[in-house]
């Protein structure tokens, strides 16, 4: 029982340290993303096997890009609260340190 336990409180640090591995509001990201990203495509381009992004800066890259063909303007604010939401619910890179 105590094995068990001890396995469930590490489970439950180890979700924690991830989530606050980026900087950022990923609840803002969300709707920003709902807001901005959603006219040229869903959430499934960013879960699918053959996905282009493969590391946080290739990430980063492509939200410029995607905010360039969006016509919109992001503060440094709310591109690191897209970058944390598109992380934290799609990604999974580690941060930078």
């Amino acid at each position: 029982m105590n094995s068990l336990l001890s396995v469930l409180a590490s489970m439950l640090l180890v979700t924690t340290a991830h989530a606050a591995s980026l900087p950022g509001d990923s609840a803002n990201g969300k709707r920003l993303y709902d807001t901005h990203c959603t006219d040229c495509h869903d959430t499934s381009v960013l879960s699918r096997p053959d996905r282009a992004v493969q590391s946080l800066d290739e990430l980063k890259e492509q939200l410029a890009s995607c905010s360039h063909m969006a016509s919109a303007e992001f503060s440094a604010t709310e591109t690191q609260d897209l970058l944390k939401y598109l992380n934290d619910e799609f990604y999974h890179f580690p941060s930078e340190r």
